[in-house]
Protein backbone atom coordinates (compact mmCIF):
# COMPACT_ATOMS: atom_id res chain seq x y z
CA UNK A 1 0.00 0.00 0.00
CA UNK A 2 1.12 3.58 -0.51
CA UNK A 3 2.02 5.66 2.51
CA UNK A 4 -0.92 6.98 4.46
CA UNK A 5 -1.56 7.78 8.07
CA UNK A 6 -2.70 4.97 10.34
CA UNK A 7 -4.91 5.46 13.40
CA UNK A 8 -3.12 5.00 16.72
CA UNK A 9 -5.49 4.02 19.50
CA UNK A 10 -4.91 4.72 23.17
CA UNK A 11 -4.53 0.99 23.78
CA UNK A 12 -1.71 0.75 21.28
CA UNK A 13 0.00 3.80 22.77
CA UNK A 14 -0.02 2.19 26.20
CA UNK A 15 1.24 -1.13 24.86
CA UNK A 16 4.03 0.70 23.06
CA UNK A 17 5.01 2.41 26.29
CA UNK A 18 5.57 -1.07 27.71
CA UNK A 19 8.29 -1.54 25.08
CA UNK A 20 10.46 1.05 26.82
CA UNK A 21 12.57 -0.51 29.49
CA UNK A 22 16.01 -0.27 27.98
CA UNK A 23 15.71 3.35 26.81
CA UNK A 24 17.41 4.51 23.66
CA UNK A 25 20.59 2.54 24.12
CA UNK A 26 22.92 5.28 25.40
CA UNK A 27 23.66 8.93 24.70
CA UNK A 28 26.86 8.51 22.68
CA UNK A 29 27.56 6.55 19.52
CA UNK A 30 30.69 4.44 19.25
CA UNK A 31 33.29 5.59 16.73
CA UNK A 32 32.31 4.91 13.14
CA UNK A 33 33.17 1.25 12.40
CA UNK A 34 35.86 0.28 9.95
CA UNK A 35 34.99 -3.44 10.12
CA UNK A 36 33.67 -4.47 6.71
CA UNK A 37 33.02 -8.09 7.48
CA UNK A 38 29.74 -9.23 5.86
CA UNK A 39 26.63 -8.50 7.90
CA UNK A 40 22.96 -9.10 7.12
CA UNK A 41 20.20 -6.87 8.48
CA UNK A 42 16.43 -6.75 8.07
CA UNK A 43 14.25 -3.83 6.98
CA UNK A 44 10.51 -3.92 7.57
CA UNK A 45 8.03 -1.72 5.77
CA UNK A 46 4.36 -1.73 4.92
CA UNK A 47 4.99 -1.70 1.18
CA UNK A 48 3.85 -4.62 -0.96
CA UNK A 49 3.90 -5.76 -4.58
CA UNK A 50 5.08 -3.10 -7.07
CA UNK A 51 5.94 -0.60 -4.37
CA UNK A 52 8.00 -3.13 -2.39
CA UNK A 53 9.95 -3.80 -5.58
CA UNK A 54 10.79 -0.09 -5.79
CA UNK A 55 12.04 -0.18 -2.20
CA UNK A 56 14.13 -3.13 -3.34
CA UNK A 57 15.71 -1.00 -6.06
CA UNK A 58 16.80 1.54 -3.44
CA UNK A 59 18.14 -1.26 -1.24
CA UNK A 60 20.13 -2.60 -4.20
CA UNK A 61 21.63 0.85 -4.67
CA UNK A 62 22.60 0.83 -0.99
CA UNK A 63 24.22 -2.61 -1.32
CA UNK A 64 26.27 -1.33 -4.24
CA UNK A 65 27.55 1.50 -2.04
CA UNK A 66 28.06 -0.75 1.03
CA UNK A 67 28.65 -4.23 -0.44
CA UNK A 68 29.43 -5.82 2.94
CA UNK A 69 25.88 -5.05 4.14
CA UNK A 70 23.07 -7.29 2.90
CA UNK A 71 19.52 -6.13 3.52
CA UNK A 72 16.51 -8.42 3.75
CA UNK A 73 13.59 -6.17 2.82
CA UNK A 74 10.31 -7.55 4.16
CA UNK A 75 7.04 -5.86 3.21
CA UNK A 76 3.51 -5.96 4.54
CA UNK A 77 4.65 -5.07 8.07
CA UNK A 78 2.52 -2.40 9.74
CA UNK A 79 3.24 -0.52 12.95
CA UNK A 80 1.30 -2.96 15.13
CA UNK A 81 3.58 -5.76 13.93
CA UNK A 82 6.62 -3.60 14.60
CA UNK A 83 5.43 -2.91 18.15
CA UNK A 84 4.74 -6.59 18.86
CA UNK A 85 8.16 -7.56 17.49
CA UNK A 86 9.89 -5.01 19.73
CA UNK A 87 8.04 -6.36 22.75
CA UNK A 88 9.00 -9.88 21.76
CA UNK A 89 12.65 -8.99 21.28
CA UNK A 90 12.69 -9.99 17.61
CA UNK A 91 12.19 -6.70 15.82
CA UNK A 92 13.90 -5.81 12.55
CA UNK A 93 17.15 -3.88 12.52
CA UNK A 94 15.50 -0.97 10.70
CA UNK A 95 11.83 -0.13 10.35
CA UNK A 96 9.94 2.13 7.99
CA UNK A 97 6.70 3.33 9.53
CA UNK A 98 3.77 4.68 7.55
CA UNK A 99 2.53 6.83 10.45
CA UNK A 100 4.26 9.95 11.73
CA UNK A 101 1.79 9.86 14.62
CA UNK A 102 3.78 6.99 16.09
CA UNK A 103 6.97 8.98 16.51
CA UNK A 104 6.19 10.42 19.97
CA UNK A 105 5.39 6.97 21.29
CA UNK A 106 8.47 5.37 19.76
CA UNK A 107 10.69 8.11 21.19
CA UNK A 108 9.18 8.54 24.65
CA UNK A 109 9.15 4.79 25.29
CA UNK A 110 12.65 4.16 23.98
CA UNK A 111 11.25 1.62 21.53
CA UNK A 112 13.27 3.29 18.76
CA UNK A 113 16.75 4.52 19.58
CA UNK A 114 17.72 8.17 19.65
CA UNK A 115 19.58 8.83 16.40
CA UNK A 116 21.04 12.06 17.73
CA UNK A 117 24.47 10.61 18.66
CA UNK A 118 24.84 9.03 15.21
CA UNK A 119 23.73 12.21 13.47
CA UNK A 120 26.31 14.18 15.45
CA UNK A 121 29.08 11.63 14.90
CA UNK A 122 28.54 11.43 11.14
CA UNK A 123 27.81 15.14 10.76
CA UNK A 124 24.40 14.64 9.15
CA UNK A 125 22.85 18.05 8.48
CA UNK A 126 19.20 17.89 9.58
CA UNK A 127 18.62 21.13 7.68
CA UNK A 128 18.88 18.98 4.57
CA UNK A 129 15.25 18.11 5.38
CA UNK A 130 12.53 20.76 4.88
CA UNK A 131 11.18 22.14 8.15
CA UNK A 132 7.81 20.26 8.22
CA UNK A 133 9.59 16.90 7.96
CA UNK A 134 12.10 17.93 10.61
CA UNK A 135 9.14 18.55 12.89
CA UNK A 136 7.34 15.24 12.59
CA UNK A 137 10.53 13.17 12.96
CA UNK A 138 11.62 14.59 16.33
CA UNK A 139 10.11 14.48 19.80
CA UNK A 140 11.26 16.88 22.50
CA UNK A 141 15.07 16.52 22.60
CA UNK A 142 15.17 13.25 20.68
CA UNK A 143 15.29 12.50 16.97
CA UNK A 144 14.30 8.84 16.82
CA UNK A 145 13.68 8.78 13.09
CA UNK A 146 14.58 10.40 9.81
CA UNK A 147 12.02 11.26 7.12
CA UNK A 148 11.75 8.95 4.14
CA UNK A 149 9.29 10.55 1.69
CA UNK A 150 6.26 12.66 2.54
CA UNK A 151 2.52 12.72 1.95
CA UNK A 152 1.21 16.17 1.03
CA UNK A 153 -2.49 16.98 0.74
CA UNK A 154 -4.28 19.14 -1.79
CA UNK A 155 -7.35 19.39 -4.00
CA UNK A 156 -8.09 17.05 -6.90
CA UNK A 157 -10.67 18.17 -9.45
CA UNK A 158 -12.27 16.62 -12.52
CA UNK A 159 -11.61 19.08 -15.34
CA UNK A 160 -14.40 17.71 -17.54
CA UNK A 161 -17.03 18.12 -14.82
CA UNK A 162 -15.84 21.60 -13.91
CA UNK A 163 -15.80 22.68 -17.56
CA UNK A 164 -19.33 21.35 -18.10
CA UNK A 165 -20.50 23.45 -15.15
CA UNK A 166 -18.81 26.57 -16.55
CA UNK A 167 -15.66 26.60 -14.43
CA UNK A 168 -12.18 27.00 -15.85
CA UNK A 169 -10.30 27.21 -12.54
CA UNK A 170 -10.46 25.35 -9.22
CA UNK A 171 -11.76 27.11 -6.09
CA UNK A 172 -9.28 29.10 -4.01
CA UNK A 173 -11.45 29.93 -0.99
CA UNK A 174 -13.71 27.90 1.28
CA UNK A 175 -16.82 29.76 0.11
CA UNK A 176 -15.91 29.15 -3.54
CA UNK A 177 -15.47 25.44 -2.81
CA UNK A 178 -18.92 25.25 -1.23
CA UNK A 179 -20.63 27.20 -4.02
CA UNK A 180 -18.96 25.16 -6.75
CA UNK A 181 -19.64 21.87 -4.99
CA UNK A 182 -23.35 22.64 -4.71
CA UNK A 183 -23.54 23.51 -8.40
CA UNK A 184 -21.56 20.43 -9.42
CA UNK A 185 -23.69 18.02 -7.39
CA UNK A 186 -26.28 16.14 -9.45
CA UNK A 187 -29.10 13.90 -8.28
CA UNK A 188 -30.94 10.75 -9.26
CA UNK A 189 -34.72 10.75 -9.75
CA UNK A 190 -35.24 9.64 -6.15
CA UNK A 191 -33.29 12.65 -4.84
CA UNK A 192 -30.15 10.71 -3.94
CA UNK A 193 -26.77 12.06 -5.00
CA UNK A 194 -25.58 10.83 -8.39
CA UNK A 195 -22.35 12.84 -8.62
CA UNK A 196 -21.06 14.80 -5.64
CA UNK A 197 -19.34 18.12 -6.20
CA UNK A 198 -17.37 17.59 -2.99
CA UNK A 199 -18.04 15.49 0.10
CA UNK A 200 -17.46 17.67 3.21
CA UNK A 201 -18.33 14.83 5.59
CA UNK A 202 -15.63 14.17 8.17
CA UNK A 203 -14.34 10.62 7.86
CA UNK A 204 -14.91 10.32 4.12
CA UNK A 205 -11.68 9.24 2.47
CA UNK A 206 -9.03 11.83 3.49
CA UNK A 207 -11.49 14.48 4.69
CA UNK A 208 -10.14 14.87 8.23
CA UNK A 209 -9.82 17.89 10.54
CA UNK A 210 -6.02 17.53 10.60
CA UNK A 211 -5.84 17.65 6.80
CA UNK A 212 -8.00 20.76 6.52
CA UNK A 213 -6.67 22.68 9.54
CA UNK A 214 -3.75 24.36 7.70
CA UNK A 215 -6.27 26.02 5.35
CA UNK A 216 -7.58 27.90 8.40
CA UNK A 217 -4.26 28.32 10.18
CA UNK A 218 -5.71 26.30 13.05
CA UNK A 219 -3.14 25.22 15.64
CA UNK A 220 -3.28 22.27 18.02
CA UNK A 221 -1.34 23.53 21.04
CA UNK A 222 -1.37 26.66 23.14
CA UNK A 223 1.77 28.52 24.21
CA UNK A 224 2.15 26.17 27.20
CA UNK A 225 2.11 23.05 25.05
CA UNK A 226 -1.39 21.99 26.05
CA UNK A 227 -4.31 21.29 23.77
CA UNK A 228 -5.62 24.63 22.52
CA UNK A 229 -8.59 23.81 20.29
CA UNK A 230 -11.04 25.96 22.24
CA UNK A 231 -8.57 28.84 22.52
CA UNK A 232 -7.91 29.11 18.79
CA UNK A 233 -10.90 30.73 17.02
CA UNK A 234 -9.80 29.24 13.70
CA UNK A 235 -11.02 25.81 14.81
CA UNK A 236 -14.51 27.09 15.46
CA UNK A 237 -14.56 28.93 12.14
CA UNK A 238 -13.47 25.81 10.25
CA UNK A 239 -15.93 23.51 11.99
CA UNK A 240 -18.81 25.95 11.49
CA UNK A 241 -17.96 26.21 7.78
CA UNK A 242 -17.91 22.43 7.45
CA UNK A 243 -21.23 22.07 9.30
CA UNK A 244 -22.85 24.65 7.03
CA UNK A 245 -21.42 22.82 4.01
CA UNK A 246 -22.89 19.50 5.21
CA UNK A 247 -26.26 21.07 5.98
CA UNK A 248 -26.41 22.78 2.58
CA UNK A 249 -26.13 19.46 0.74
CA UNK A 250 -27.89 17.40 3.40
CA UNK A 251 -26.33 15.19 6.06
CA UNK A 252 -28.55 12.20 5.28
CA UNK A 253 -27.95 12.50 1.54
CA UNK A 254 -24.20 12.55 2.08
CA UNK A 255 -24.40 9.56 4.43
CA UNK A 256 -26.33 7.54 1.87
CA UNK A 257 -23.91 8.53 -0.88
CA UNK A 258 -20.82 7.54 1.08
CA UNK A 259 -22.35 4.43 2.69
CA UNK A 260 -22.05 2.51 -0.56
CA UNK A 261 -18.34 3.23 -1.03
CA UNK A 262 -17.10 0.47 1.27
CA UNK A 263 -13.32 0.20 1.03
CA UNK A 264 -13.15 1.95 -2.33
CA UNK A 265 -10.67 4.68 -1.34
CA UNK A 266 -7.65 2.59 -2.26
CA UNK A 267 -9.20 0.65 -5.10
CA UNK A 268 -10.06 1.23 -8.74
CA UNK A 269 -13.64 2.04 -7.70
CA UNK A 270 -12.56 5.21 -5.87
CA UNK A 271 -15.34 7.75 -6.44
CA UNK A 272 -13.06 10.47 -7.75
CA UNK A 273 -11.30 8.11 -10.11
CA UNK A 274 -14.62 6.83 -11.48
CA UNK A 275 -16.11 10.29 -12.06
CA UNK A 276 -18.70 10.25 -9.26
CA UNK A 277 -16.86 12.94 -7.28
CA UNK A 278 -15.95 16.24 -8.94
CA UNK A 279 -13.52 17.49 -6.29
CA UNK A 280 -11.76 15.79 -3.41
CA UNK A 281 -9.02 16.32 -0.84
CA UNK A 282 -6.29 13.72 -1.18
CA UNK A 283 -2.57 13.05 -1.05
CA UNK A 284 -0.05 13.22 -3.86
CA UNK A 285 -0.03 9.41 -4.05
CA UNK A 286 -3.43 9.51 -5.77
CA UNK A 287 -1.66 10.57 -8.95
CA UNK A 288 -0.02 7.13 -9.12
CA UNK A 289 -3.34 5.36 -8.52
CA UNK A 290 -5.01 7.33 -11.30
CA UNK A 291 -2.14 6.68 -13.69
CA UNK A 292 -2.39 2.95 -12.99
CA UNK A 293 -6.14 2.48 -12.66
CA UNK A 294 -7.86 5.24 -14.66
CA UNK A 295 -5.41 6.91 -17.06
CA UNK A 296 -8.39 8.10 -19.11
CA UNK A 297 -9.50 10.45 -16.30
CA UNK A 298 -9.11 14.16 -17.08
CA UNK A 299 -8.13 15.86 -13.85
CA UNK A 300 -5.83 18.38 -12.26
CA UNK A 301 -4.60 19.30 -8.79
CA UNK A 302 -4.30 22.48 -6.75
CA UNK A 303 -3.76 23.62 -3.16
CA UNK A 304 -6.79 23.11 -0.95
CA UNK A 305 -9.04 26.20 -0.70
CA UNK A 306 -8.50 28.37 2.36
CA UNK A 307 -10.43 30.46 4.84
CA UNK A 308 -11.83 33.49 2.98
CA UNK A 309 -10.42 35.85 5.60
CA UNK A 310 -6.86 34.43 5.25
CA UNK A 311 -6.08 34.37 1.51
CA UNK A 312 -2.34 34.44 2.22
CA UNK A 313 -2.61 30.80 3.34
CA UNK A 314 -3.44 29.67 -0.19
CA UNK A 315 -0.74 27.42 -1.57
CA UNK A 316 -0.07 25.61 1.70
CA UNK A 317 -1.40 22.31 2.96
CA UNK A 318 -1.01 19.41 5.35
CA UNK A 319 2.06 17.18 5.34
CA UNK A 320 2.91 13.90 7.03
CA UNK A 321 5.11 11.05 5.96
CA UNK A 322 7.14 7.92 6.43
CA UNK A 323 9.52 7.50 9.34
CA UNK A 324 12.61 5.32 9.23
CA UNK A 325 14.36 4.37 12.44
CA UNK A 326 16.10 1.65 14.43
CA UNK A 327 14.24 -0.47 17.02
CA UNK A 328 16.10 -0.79 20.32
CA UNK A 329 16.51 -4.55 19.84
CA UNK A 330 19.03 -3.99 17.03
CA UNK A 331 22.51 -4.13 18.58
CA UNK A 332 26.22 -4.21 17.78
CA UNK A 333 27.29 -4.44 14.16
CA UNK A 334 23.68 -4.85 13.08
CA UNK A 335 22.78 -1.50 14.63
CA UNK A 336 25.68 0.22 12.90
CA UNK A 337 24.67 -1.35 9.57
CA UNK A 338 21.05 -0.35 10.19
CA UNK A 339 22.15 3.24 10.78
CA UNK A 340 24.02 3.21 7.47
CA UNK A 341 20.81 2.06 5.74
CA UNK A 342 18.63 4.61 7.55
CA UNK A 343 21.06 7.40 6.71
CA UNK A 344 21.25 6.31 3.07
CA UNK A 345 17.51 6.03 2.43
CA UNK A 346 16.86 9.36 4.16
CA UNK A 347 19.70 11.47 2.77
CA UNK A 348 21.03 10.00 -0.48
CA UNK A 349 19.73 12.17 -3.31
CA UNK A 350 19.73 9.35 -5.85
CA UNK A 351 17.77 7.06 -3.54
CA UNK A 352 15.26 9.78 -2.70
CA UNK A 353 14.69 10.58 -6.37
CA UNK A 354 14.37 6.90 -7.28
CA UNK A 355 11.77 6.33 -4.57
CA UNK A 356 9.84 9.50 -5.41
CA UNK A 357 9.71 8.76 -9.12
CA UNK A 358 8.63 5.17 -8.49
CA UNK A 359 6.25 5.57 -5.54
CA UNK A 360 4.98 9.04 -6.43
CA UNK A 361 5.56 10.36 -2.93
CA UNK A 362 7.26 13.68 -2.19
CA UNK A 363 11.02 13.49 -1.55
CA UNK A 364 12.15 14.77 1.83
CA UNK A 365 15.51 16.38 1.16
CA UNK A 366 16.14 19.80 -0.32
CA UNK A 367 18.60 18.37 -2.84
CA UNK A 368 16.18 15.73 -4.07
CA UNK A 369 13.44 18.32 -4.48
CA UNK A 370 15.79 20.34 -6.68
CA UNK A 371 17.23 17.39 -8.59
CA UNK A 372 17.00 17.43 -12.36
CA UNK A 373 16.43 13.67 -12.23
CA UNK A 374 13.10 14.15 -10.45
CA UNK A 375 10.35 13.60 -13.05
CA UNK A 376 7.06 14.99 -11.75
CA UNK A 377 4.10 15.30 -14.09
CA UNK A 378 2.03 18.47 -13.94
CA UNK A 379 -0.41 17.11 -11.36
CA UNK A 380 2.28 15.74 -9.03
CA UNK A 381 4.38 18.90 -9.30
CA UNK A 382 1.66 20.90 -7.50
CA UNK A 383 2.32 18.86 -4.37
CA UNK A 384 6.02 19.70 -4.50
CA UNK A 385 5.01 23.37 -4.42
CA UNK A 386 2.64 22.79 -1.52
CA UNK A 387 5.37 21.01 0.42
CA UNK A 388 7.73 23.97 -0.07
CA UNK A 389 5.15 26.54 1.06
CA UNK A 390 6.15 28.15 4.40
CA UNK A 391 2.59 27.82 5.73
CA UNK A 392 2.47 24.05 5.17
CA UNK A 393 2.23 22.28 8.54
CA UNK A 394 1.82 18.90 10.20
CA UNK A 395 0.29 17.79 13.47
CA UNK A 396 2.36 18.06 16.67
CA UNK A 397 4.31 15.02 17.84
CA UNK A 398 3.18 13.84 21.27
CA UNK A 399 3.67 10.76 23.44
CA UNK A 400 -0.04 9.96 23.01
CA UNK A 401 0.28 9.41 19.27
CA UNK A 402 -2.85 10.39 17.38
CA UNK A 403 -5.01 10.65 20.50
CA UNK A 404 -5.56 14.37 19.90
CA UNK A 405 -6.85 13.70 16.39
CA UNK A 406 -8.91 10.68 17.47
CA UNK A 407 -10.63 12.58 20.27
CA UNK A 408 -11.36 15.58 18.07
CA UNK A 409 -12.69 13.32 15.33
CA UNK A 410 -15.04 11.60 17.78
CA UNK A 411 -16.51 14.99 18.66
CA UNK A 412 -16.76 16.48 15.18
CA UNK A 413 -18.56 13.36 13.96
CA UNK A 414 -21.31 14.27 16.42
CA UNK A 415 -21.15 17.96 15.59
CA UNK A 416 -21.63 17.46 11.85
CA UNK A 417 -24.66 15.28 12.63
CA UNK A 418 -26.24 18.09 14.65
CA UNK A 419 -25.53 16.47 18.02
CA UNK A 420 -22.48 18.46 19.08
CA UNK A 421 -24.04 20.94 21.48
CA UNK A 422 -22.29 24.26 22.13
CA UNK A 423 -19.16 24.24 20.00
CA UNK A 424 -16.91 26.34 22.24
CA UNK A 425 -17.86 24.46 25.40
CA UNK A 426 -17.47 21.04 23.80
CA UNK A 427 -14.07 21.90 22.30
CA UNK A 428 -12.90 22.82 25.78
CA UNK A 429 -13.97 19.34 26.91
CA UNK A 430 -12.01 17.79 24.07
CA UNK A 431 -8.98 19.81 25.17
CA UNK A 432 -9.23 18.30 28.64
CA UNK A 433 -9.59 14.79 27.23
CA UNK A 434 -6.49 15.30 25.09
CA UNK A 435 -4.46 16.67 28.01
CA UNK A 436 -5.58 13.76 30.21
CA UNK A 437 -4.57 11.27 27.53
CA UNK A 438 -1.18 12.92 27.20
CA UNK A 439 -0.64 12.82 30.97
CA UNK A 440 -1.47 9.10 30.96
CA UNK A 441 0.94 8.46 28.09
CA UNK A 442 4.02 10.31 29.30
CA UNK A 443 3.63 10.60 33.05
CA UNK A 444 2.21 14.10 33.04
CA UNK A 445 4.71 16.05 30.99
CA UNK A 446 2.95 18.95 29.24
Amino acid sequence: MTIRRAILTATTVLSLAACGGGGSGGNAASPAPTDHRPVTITLWSGFTDRELAIIGQAVDRFHSAKPWITVKSIGGQDDDKIVKAIRGGNAPDAALSFSADRLGSYCSSGAWIDLGPYIKRDKVDVNAFPEPSQGYTSYQAKRCALPALADVYGLYYNTDLLKAAGYSEPPRTASELMDMAVKLTTYNNDGSIKVAGFVPQWGFYEMAPAHVAPAWGATWLDKDGRSGLAKDPHWQAMLQWQKKFVDTIGYDKLKRFTASTGSSEFSASNLFETGRLAMNIDGEYRTAFIHSEHPELHYDTAPFPVDDSQPDLYGAGYVTGNLIGIPKTSTGRNREAAWELVKFLATDTGAQVLLSNGLRNVPTTVDALQSGDLTPDAQFAKFLDIYRNPHTTSTPVTASGSADQDLLTAYVDKYQAGQGGDLARELAKVDKQIDDQLAQSDGGAP
